[in-house]
């Protein structure tokens, strides 16, 4: 069975003040910089071939980890379409961002944007690519991509709090079927461990 290791890219600037990025391409932060540099990568991503998102931040925390990663453009983040840029607290301040619209899980759209569900529909071909080539892999990618793939692990619907809570500065950890379908391994693997 093929297993595929996934790390969320370090902290930038945006995500620091709440800001949705989406498509957006931001680069770390100072901070993000320093914080992927001090990242240790866990025994499991040993012997792996190595793909990034071609987002300039997932891509310099895979370059800050020691990897020289494949570019794979469909790990990129979750179109925010119109949202993107914008700040979440001010998004639901002033109602754009309503209980109802985020209630909806998998469907939840953002004008002009993707849904989770659009993630695990650009996913699924890429998971079957994975489960039929057999090597290991490991992915440095976006959160909205370690939840669609979580969500498809596990059939959480994104409505209400999740089983595992996925906690940044971890890598995360899937079993791939021979049709890509994912299951857990094991989440929250420290990369900040001494």
């Amino acid at each position: 069975m093929t297993t595929l290791l996934i790390i969320r890219h370090a902290m930038t600037a945006w995500n620091a003040e709440r800001r949705v990025q989406g498509s957006v391409d931001q680069p770390l932060s100072d901070e993000g910089r320093a914080q992927a540099a001090s990242w240790r990568l866990p025994p499991v991503a040993a012997g792996r071939r190595w793909v990034a998102s071609p987002k300039v931040r997932a891509w310099e925390t895979a370059r800050l980890l020691g990897l020289s990663p494949e570019p794979e453009p469909r790990i990129v983040e979750t179109s925010w379409g119109d949202w993107e840029g914008r700040q979440v607290d001010e998004m639901r301040a002033c109602g754009d961002m309503t209980a109802e619209i985020e209630a909806l899980g998998l469907d939840f759209r953002p004008p002009n944007g993707e849904s989770p569900r659009d993630v695990q529909d650009r996913l699924r071909p890429w998971l079957a690519d994975l489960a039929a080539d057999g090597r290991p892999t490991g992915a440095v990618a976006h959160n909205g991509i370690l939840r669609a793939v979580y969500a498809l692990a596990t059939g959480w619907d994104m409505q209400g709090p999740p089983q595992h809570k996925l906690r940044n500065a971890c890598a995360h950890l899937f079993a791939l079927a021979p049709d890509g379908t994912p299951s857990v391994v094991e989440v929250n693997i420290r990369l900040d461990a001494a």
